[in-house]
């Protein structure tokens, strides 16, 4: 029972020394990533720097507990921290400190969402998040962060306006104001970045960038050169404290919270499968890890952490690193935990356009060129969806976009099921198999007497009237039509409607002597034709297991052996 709600106890007993150096390696290569990283992600926020840090701290603690996946990196990250600026910049909230009590709130109200959909079993949902929705909103927030950090890299003022278009005007108007000083800080902040990721892997860049960066300004007085710099972090480990919570409050914030529930789980599953598929040692329970990194974000709201969530390439350098257990996770927030004891008087001198520079060089992976470029190639509907799902997001809204992705995914999907492939079936010269024949036209035999069709799909309200007409097209071509052969492989399930519809479509066609047969049943569906009349209507001897013996019974009266028969009628 206790394994259940605490992971860790599974793994515990077998915890040795050697894994226990490879997490404390791991722990602390994270963590150190995590210190320039978190303060640059509060950025993005809209908070001030040690809230990066304060969100890296306490969830990461929460999800060593109870997460499933055993590498996952927990804390704050670039998505989320833009989700969080953007549906709070399009609220009235005066002042920094009511900003930031809404931030936190925000964390405690997506943490009891996510706690919530996990007991309900809620974990399938991330399923209706496809690729194309996914691919298409990354993308778009990932220009959205970077128009974000516009200002720390130029020095240009970039109006909090939602309308990115907007922001777009304002920059172009006032790319004569950009402060040299600050964007060639910036750009050579950048190169030394990628410089260092491509050539030099086991330096950490982004603190070893931080620290640079640092004596410089110390020793040349960055701010006479009117470079911004982080100056005052408060030290000391995060307070416990009630989020301010309201009737109100709960209202305006639900559609972000929901939005950064959905989100948040989507990028740490999608994180925490890709690095489940390269082991064996344990498996990602959805569900389980709804309810950990609810936990995560609400107990974190507590210690005033914003929102937070598994991180790419934190969760990749964990597994690279060599990360056994979450033991990495608890060494990482020590880290964290000593760095806001001892060491945020050092972030005095830091430069903001550095903590832009680190940003910019995360959020560059997240653009994908080649899927788009796939998909128009490939699949027209879909590259539909991706585009509008990616204009929505960029010049509307980041919830508006993943909304209305997830709304016309739905739509796709249904118009799909409610207009499936229909295919006329034929025998193959020379064989038993029944092929489409627009597939194989040279190779097939097609009857006037016969018809035998496969219909791809469930039968349900959405397509029943799309295969009663076309039956109907299909059987009016036919001059002496005889018989009816429907291959049902592919039918899983017949709902209600769709049962109505098939009665009094097989009662027309006896009505006409046309005789109905029906092949390749799956146990489902056979149990609906048994229970719903279908069976009864046609005769159970006219169900068989494959095409060849239906038309065998059609042609000849061919009986089948016990064992088929045995096969084809089985019911629950």
């Amino acid at each position: 029972m206790f394994k259940n709600i605490f992971p860790f106890l599974g793994w515990l007993p077998s915890y040795n020394g050697d894994s226990f150096k490879k997490d404390l390696i791991a722990g602390t290569t994270v963590g150190v990533l995590l210190i320039p990283q978190g303060m640059a992600y509060a950025f993005i926020a809209g908070l001030p720097p040690e809230f990066g840090l304060y969100a890296a701290l306490t969830p990461q603690i929460v999800y060593a507990f109870l997460g499933t996946s055993r590498q996952l990196a927990v804390g704050p990250v670039a998505l989320d921290s833009l989700i969080v600026a953007s549906g709070l910049g399009a609220l009235t909230i005066s002042g920094i400190e009511n900003y930031i009590s809404m931030a936190i709130f925000l964390a405690l109200f997506m943490g009891v969402l996510q706690i919530l959909m996990g007991f309900l079993k809620f974990g399938f949902v991330v399923n209706f998040l496809s690729k194309p929705i996914i691919s298409a909103f990354t993308s778009a927030a990932a220009v959205l962060i970077g128009l974000s950090q516009f200002k720390n890299l130029t020095g240009i003022s970039v109006p909090n306006s939602e309308s990115t278009v907007s922001k777009l005007i304002s920059i172009f108007y006032h790319l004569s104001d950009i402060n040299w000083s600050i964007t060639l800080l910036g750009l050579f902040c950048i190169s030394s970045i990628v410089l260092l990721d491509k050539y030099f892997e086991k330096i950490p860049s982004g603190i070893f960038i931080v620290i640079t960066s640092i004596l410089f300004s110390y020793v040349f007085n960055f701010s006479d050169l009117n470079i911004v710099l982080i100056e005052t972090v408060p030290n000391g480990l995060p307070s416990f404290a009630l989020p301010h919570v309201t009737a109100d409050t709960i209202s305006t914030l639900f559609p972000i919270a929901l939005t950064l529930s959905l989100v948040s789980f989507m990028e740490a599953t999608a994180i925490s499968k890709s690095l489940e598929e390269k082991q064996n040692e344990y498996r990602i329970d959805n569900n389980k890890e709804l309810v950990a990194l609810g936990f995560s974000n609400a107990i974190g709201a507590f210690f005033q952490a914003y929102p937070t969530t598994g991180g790419f390439s934190r969760s990749a350098v964990n597994a690279q690193a060599g990360a056994k257990t979450t033991v990495a996770l608890l060494i990482s927030a020590a880290m964290i935990g000593l760095t806001l004891l001892f060491l945020t008087p050092l972030f005095y001198y830091l430069p903001k356009t550095v903590l832009a520079a680190i940003v910019l060089v995360a959020i560059s992976k997240l653009i994908d060129f080649k899927f788009p470029k796939q998909l128009f190639q490939n699949r027209k509907d879909e590259f539909t969806l991706y585009g509008v799902t990616f204009l929505t997001t960029l010049l509307i809204g980041i919830t508006e976009g993943i909304l209305l992705g997830i709304l016309l995914s739905l739509i796709l999907m249904i118009y799909r099921t409610s207009k499936p492939h229909i295919a006329i079936l034929g025998n193959l010269k020379g064989s038993d198999y029944y092929k489409n024949i627009n597939r194989f036209e040279a190779d097939v035999m097609e009857r006037e007497d016969l018809l035998i069709v496969r219909f791809d799909a469930q039968l349900y309200f959405g397509n029943k009237d799309y295969f009663y007409e076309n039956m109907m097209q299909l059987i009016r071509k036919k001059k002496n039509l005889k018989g009816i052969i429907i291959n049902a492989e592919a039918i899983h399930y017949i709902d209600s409607s769709a049962n109505f519809m098939l009665l009094k479509f097989i009662k027309e066609l006896q009505e006409k002597d046309i005789k109905v047969i029906l092949s390749g049943a799956i146990g489902p569906t056979r149990d609906i034709l048994f229970t719903e009349g279908i069976a009864k209507l046609i005769g159970k001897e006219h169900l068989f297991v494959r095409t060849f013996e239906a038309v065998c019974y059609f042609d000849f009266k061919c009986t089948p052996s016990s064992m088929q028969q045995k096969i084809a009628q089985q019911t629950k």
